[in-house]
């Protein structure tokens, strides 16, 4: 069905990011690509060291992957097609970050390569959380073949190498992990400024009220906003704060932070409990919000996340569907 229908997803004049609500055929295109988006984010946010960035880069290679459907020929390679568009993605990412030096910082450059064995599957999880600390492309090797179960010769694809330098990048990468500590250190909060933790404050208690238009008052005029499968353009003119209201639910947010980073989290009342849903960053520029990205749709950003990674300012966190 992909393949014989790949023409229907072909537009011209395609613009580079989606602009206000999505429409029909590209959220019809992530329905069919539903099944691998789970592992996707799993890859891209190990490779960044973000659950939040790795959504954000997974977004944007789905669409990139939609401009470019045409292209694919073999619906059997459609989940690495995928992946390789992901890595490339993350690769950017970490070069504009200057990740690349900063890593190889930690290491000396003449570690030789040495035998060292894949992980076995209880160890997929500490894997993940301490693979942060490798360099891209050693990060990269060993999440693709020791975590998702890519060959080597998939993996040198998707990571445009050779057999022999992924085999030598796994040999440096497990070197490395088996000498650093069981548990990972975890990244250092990164603390608000008093300002921007007051307007943040204030949002949060505006949104218990639902007091939207005070809410919208906190906003530049011309602010945007990015809920993930559903819009991505200006915050006026959006239905974002109406769809809140309309919300059944028993619904409150709270100061948090996921992976050291500040954010405001959407919990739900459970029984005597409250648990939280999903993430909210809001971005604060010259003391007023100009951007708001919300994860509402992405339910695997905070289902492998660990207490660990997930705070609450307030008390203990509770995961949904725990």
């Amino acid at each position: 069905m992909f393949l014989n229908d790949a023409k229907m997803w072909q537009v011209k004049d395609m613009p580079e990011r989606p602009n206000g609500l999505f429409d029909a055929r590209y959220r019809a295109f992530l329905e069919t690509v539903s099944d691998v988006r789970a592992q996707l984010h799993r890859y891209c946010a190990r490779m960044t060291g973000s659950r939040l960035d790795g959504e954000d880069l997974m977004q944007e290679t789905l669409f990139e992957a939609y401009t470019k459907i045409e292209t694919l020929d073999d619906a059997r390679r459609l989940k690495p097609w995928l992946f390789r568009i992901a890595h490339n993605r993350c690769i950017d990412f970490l070069r504009r970050r200057d990740a690349r030096e900063r890593a190889e910082s930690a290491y000396s450059d003449d570690i030789g390569v040495v035998v060292a064995e894949p992980a076995t599957t209880d160890a997929h999880r500490a894997i993940e959380r301490l693979v942060g600390h490798l360099p891209p492309k050693e990060r990269a090797c060993v999440l693709l073949k020791d975590v998702f179960d890519y060959s080597l010769e998939e993996t040198a694809e998707l990571v445009d190498s050779t057999v022999g330098g992924v085999k030598s990048a796994l040999s440096r990468g497990r070197a490395k992990l088996a000498d650093l500590p069981a548990e990972p250190t975890g990244e250092p909060s990164r603390p608000l400024d008093p300002d921007t933790a007051r307007l943040l404050q204030r949002y949060i208690d505006l949104f218990n009220r639902h007091d939207w238009d005070g809410v919208r008052g906190l906003t530049s005029a011309d602010a945007r906003l990015r809920v993930a499968d559903c819009f991505d353009g200006l915050i006026r003119s959006s239905p974002y704060f109406v769809e809140y209201e309309r919300n059944p639910e028993t619904l409150t947010m709270e100061f948090g932070a996921i992976d050291g980073e500040p954010v405001l989290l959407v919990l739900f009342q459970r029984g005597d409990q409250w648990q939280v849903a999903w993430p909210v960053r809001v971005h604060v520029a010259g003391r007023v919000i100009d951007r708001i990205e919300d994860y509402y749709a992405c339910p695997w950003v905070i289902g492998n996340a660990s207490e660990s990674d997930l705070k609450l300012m307030t008390g203990p966190v509770v995961l949904r569907g725990a």
